[in-house]
């Protein structure tokens, strides 16, 4: 058994590869935490004597530095670029002492210290270890992370395609709703409130803040997941950081060249969509594809231009994927025989100017193709029918979340050692992304499209020869523009950092509908729905005529009509102290504070948050004083700002009409309603939200003094180092929403203050004239601003009871616990249990239930009528998690390895028509109210989706005579091919009251078990 202050300090020999495998997993995913600083490098720190010379030394680039240790001994090299490195004790121009294959972790500490003074020193074969091979807890920091670096993405059996599908890997993280493409929730959040940076720069989605622009897999050399607790340098995140640095060259010309196939042949058929009554709402289904075939290929190469002073790296995917989907069988009935391709490269320059001035250049591309060919489809008998056009898209997923922002990205970043003590970063960076969508049909006209909400829908739905939902404005583009500088200063027990980033996120957007309208058909019912829309119209209901709906059934036209450019501007600054109070005591304390602005297309700023201070604090405690056994806390507030395409919606000129019409025929070819009840008064248009095209003012889209969007967090956890390499630890979180941003749709409020007042003309304008929605905080007063005439402007000022809405409330509760055998005897293993509850009525800024893709826009908080009845579990809530990491190498031509996640469901809600006795729907969106069968149906009190298996297996032959080189790998995903289903249909009325046939059917599955088979070469030059 090894002490654990041989632990600490080494001493200890280990056999040669089993050491160099132990290094690359034992830095991985840990649980612990480290000191902060610029979140693209690592810091080397600890203890020799007072006064004595340390010599630190990157093996692989030449980069030296040499600090003299403090009067207590200690010593700390900051902002270091990722990589190995020689630490040694140097007195009179000799090595006394020395650590090697020291590996830096990204934006975390490494621990190099020496017990033995150069007065006693021995031989220096006795005192070389491999540095943190077997880890000491990390006592230096109080956040919570895991770090996965680029050997365990070689060995683990995850999908090559997101670093997203990374993150999952770290406890608090859940899937988002599967429309909103390869998104993560964290700790509760919703999908659009994490930050992504790739080598410092801001990578987040610049439209949505859903998801990031992506890199070649075999380019990350480390990805970090930040769950909580998070220092000040990271903001605009109420969810989680995750945070990648890029390989780089070496003095060794050393590289890969890969191929991967996943046959369609291994590949299992996606599951297909039933309705509860048995019906076949669709084959296969949105997010899986029949004859899946997927085809990689991926290399990179690095190596000295001058050796120890300049060096490249470079690496590219090349990525294809082919298969068959089919519409639902209520829509056009089409087949879609779908190409996409994914094209990823990465160039990288590192030029060690001198040993105190580093600088590095880095180039990222990042391009998503898909095209599909479309057809007529026969669901009766199965067949294929006539060629009816094609659909081309370009980092673009099909949403205004839009998830696959891809582009370009290049980043510039200056690391400046100017004393031992003094250390200094600078950023800047650029990214630019064209998003194209062409729609050509085969004989030139394009349907509009049809959607059949009939209850005879099942067996004889309306035809529909659409081939695209929406049409993507042409021009549609966004980039991002950022600087930062940070500075660190090491004075006695105080480590101070401060700095401050700019950033401007700018973003061309809009959709048109494909031609002109889309047409909704419904059941009449009792009739309650066309009198809601007289009511609304400012009718008498009592002009329904049952007569002129004979069919039973009438027809929605409407359609949303969105497109702008906008603009916003990010800026924040921090300060922090990392003081190591006593030898066993470290504390944290940090300030930040953010400042958003948005623009409109005229470039007018219509929301202002400044101010916005972040208050961080921490603390851990070394118990024994041995790096064995920490305890920590800590507790923060963290900022949101408002995403750019809320000047789509919110700020835009949108146009969102609404028509009844009663109907004679239907086309039988288009799907398009014939006879329409022109004239009616029930066939008035309506505009939702009150979209009626008008550009708003930007002074009267939000309340003034609109509160800033943040959240309050508290950690709790612990790290113990058990015997035989294990090391067993948990955390306990809890998160609390304090103020949300969303607009509000409901001119109610403000016309009872204007005819309160004497000031009912006055406010009917300003009604007239604006878009008929506000940005504001849900729960609280505000003064709403109108604009009755050009120039003019009228302030209402109106409490949190006028207003009627409920105060926002999220709440998450994290407990996770976990036991890691750090790899030795031939096994690497991790087990982690995760229990969680995130409860409320506001998921945050979207809404998943629904899947709606207006970022901080949702309909929840439109009216006071749609949030009753939202308090409950929210959408992402999953309570239990287990997650299994395992590699086992029993020779070293043989490795098998697994990534296991077996989670409970989510919760299932019942959305429905509001009934007239409880007030029906005043603001006219249908049956997206929490009541079905005429009661109140609470947030997730219709029980919840099963668990989810989702078991991953690697099999790897590393063969000797090729001299572990050449690697042939097979990777199943999804072993046991239970395709469970992750979310389901909630939409469960028509708009009349009546049984929505679609209730309760899936929307989404577990993805189908398929085999991916490899080939991989390394070499050197």
């Amino acid at each position: 058994m090894i002490s654990s202050k041989a632990k600490r300090y080494g001493g200890y020999p280990l056999a040669r590869r089993q050491l160099a495998l132990a290094l690359a997993l034992g830095l991985g995913l840990a649980s612990g935490t480290a000191l902060a600083q610029s979140n693209a490098t690592g810091v080397i720190f600890g203890q020799a004597e007072a006064g004595e010379t340390i010599h630190i030394e990157n093996t692989q680039t030449g980069l030296k530095r040499d600090l003299t240790t403090d009067s207590q001994g200690r010593y700390r090299a900051a902002s270091l670029p990722i990589g190995v490195y020689t630490v040694s004790v140097v007195k009179d121009g000799k090595v006394v002492d020395s650590r090697t294959n020291v590996q830096t972790t990204i934006s975390s500490g490494t621990e190099v210290s020496f017990n033995a003074t150069a007065a006693n020193a021995q031989t220096l074969g006795a005192v070389q270890v491999v540095g943190n091979a077997l880890p000491a807890i990390d006592v230096s920091s109080v956040d919570s992370r895991a770090v996965i670096n680029a050997d365990q993405l070689a060995k683990l059996p995850i999908a090559r395609t997101s670093i997203s599908s990374i993150a999952l890997l770290a406890p608090g993280t859940t899937p988002a709703a599967r429309g909103y493409g390869n998104a993560l929730s964290f700790g509760g959040s919703s999908a659009s409130e994490n930050a992504y940076y790739i080598n410092g720069f801001s990578a987040t989605n610049p439209l949505t803040g859903v998801s990031s622009r992506q890199l070649p897999y075999d380019a990350i050399d480390q990805e970090q997941v930040l769950i909580g607790g998070y220092s000040a340098e990271y903001g605009r995140s109420t969810g989680g950081v995750i945070n990648v640095v890029t390989k780089s060259g070496t003095n060794v010309w050393k590289g890969d060249i890969q191929a991967f196939w996943s046959p369609s042949d291994l590949a299992q058929s996606p599951r297909s969509m039933y309705r509860k009554n048995g019906s076949l709402y669709e084959r296969g289904n949105d997010f899986g594809q029949f004859d899946d075939g997927r085809l990689q290929y991926s290399g990179s190469i690095g190596g000295p231009l001058i050796k120890d002073k300049l060096f490249f790296f470079g690496a590219a995917d090349w990525y294809r994927r082919t298969g068959t989907s089919y519409s639902p069988s209520a829509g056009g009935q089409q087949s879609f025989n779908n190409t996409a391709e994914t094209t990823r490269w990465l160039a990288k320059i590192n030029w060690n100017i001198t040993d105190n001035h580093i600088v590095e250049f880095t180039g990222i591309g990042d391009d998503e193709k898909t095209d599909s060919q479309i057809y007529a489809y026969n669901y009766a008998t199965s067949t294929v029918g006539a060629y009816q056009g094609h659909q081309y898209t370009k980092n673009y997923n099909g949403t205004q979340t839009n998830a696959t922002p891809g582009g370009n990205i290049y980043i510039g970043h200056y690391t400046g050692y100017l004393t031992d003590n003094l250390t200094v970063n600078a950023m800047y960076g650029k990214s630019r992304s064209p998003h194209v969508q062409t729609i050509t049909s085969a004989n030139g006209a394009i349907c509009p499209l049809v959607q059949d909400q009939r209850s005879i829908a099942s067996t004889n739905p309306a035809p529909n020869c659409n081939i695209a939902s929406g049409q993507l404005q042409p021009g549609s583009k966004d980039s991002t523009t950022g600087w930062s500088f940070n500075i660190e200063y090491r004075l006695g027990d105080h480590v101070l950092r401060g700095g401050m980033d700019n950033y401007t996120l700018r973003a061309t957007w809009g959709n048109t509908p494909v031609g002109g309208t889309g047409y909704i058909y419904q059941d009449v019912g009792n009739g309650d729905i066309i009198r809601q829309r007289l009511i609304n119209l400012g009718l008498d209901p009592g002009l329904y005529n049952p007569a002129a709906f004979s069919n039973g059934w009438f027809v929605e036209s409407t359609a949303l009509s969105t497109g702008t450019s906008a603009r916003t501007a990010q800026r924040s600054e921090f300060i922090e102290d990392n003081w190591q109070i006593t030898d066993r005591w470290h504390g944290y304390i940090g300030l930040r504070n953010e400042q958003f602005t948005n623009y409109n297309g005229v470039g007018q700023p219509y929301a202002k948050e400044r101010n916005q201070l972040d208050p961080r604090i921490g603390v851990t405690w070394d118990v024994y004083g041995d790096s064995s056994l920490k305890l920590y806390a800590n507790a923060g507030r963290f900022h949101l700002g408002l995403p750019t395409s809320v000047a789509v919606r919110g700020a835009g000129p949108s146009t969102f009409p609404s028509t009844y019409y009663s109907f004679t025929s239907i086309d039988p070819t288009t799907g398009i309603p014939q006879g329409l009840s022109v004239g009616s008064p029930w066939s008035q248009t309506f505009y939702n939200n009150g979209a009626n095209g008008t550009p708003p003012d930007a002074k009267t889209v939000s309340i003034r003094n609109l509160k800033t969007y943040y959240q309050d967090e508290y950690i709790f956890g612990f790290d113990k180092q058990l015997a035989n390499n294990w090391t067993f630890g948990g955390k306990a979180m809890f998160r609390v929403l304090r103020s949300l941003i969303d607009d509000t749709c409901d001119a109610r409020p403000l016309q009872a203050w204007g005819d309160a007042h004497g000031l009912h003309d006055q406010v009917a304008a300003g009604l007239a004239a604006s878009t008929g929605c506000w940005l504001y905080n849900p729960g609280n007063g505000g003064t709403f601003v109108l604009s009755p005439a050009p120039g003019q402007y009228l302030s209402i000022p109106l409490t949190a009871k006028e207003i009627g809405e409920p105060k926002a409330k999220r709440r998450y509760y994290m407990v996770d616990l976990y036991m890691e055998h750090q790899f030795s005897d031939k096994w690497y293993g991790k087990a982690e249990y995760t229990f969680s509850r995130s409860y409320g009525n506001a998921e945050g800024q979207l809404n998943s239930d629904l899947v709606q893709a207006d970022v901080s826009t949702t309909e929840s908080w439109d009216a006071p009528e749609l949030m009753e009845n939202q308090n409950g579990p929210l959408s992402n809530d999953q309570k239990h998690q287990l997650r299994l990491l395992g590699i086992y190498a029993p020779t070293e031509d043989w490795r098998f390895s697994t990534v296991t996640r077996i989670a409970s469901g989510y919760p299932i809600s019942c959305l429905g028509a509001r009934p007239l006795s409880a007030g029906g729907d005043p603001v006219g969106y249908g049956a997206v109210y929490y009541w079905c069968n005429g009661k109140p149906a609470p947030r997730g009190s219709y029980g919840r989706t099963p668990w989810t298996y989702n078991i991953d297996l690697s099999l790897a032959w590393i063969p000797a005579f090729l001299d572990h080189k050449f690697t042939l790998s097979a990777d199943i995903f999804n072993v046991l091919g239970k395709q469970r289903v992750t979310q389901v249909f909630e939409r469960c009325e028509t708009g009349s009251g009546g049984p929505r046939i679609d209730c309760f059917r899936p929307r989404s599955f577990q993805d189908p078990r398929y085999v991916r088979l490899g080939a991989r070469y390394d070499f050197s030059l």
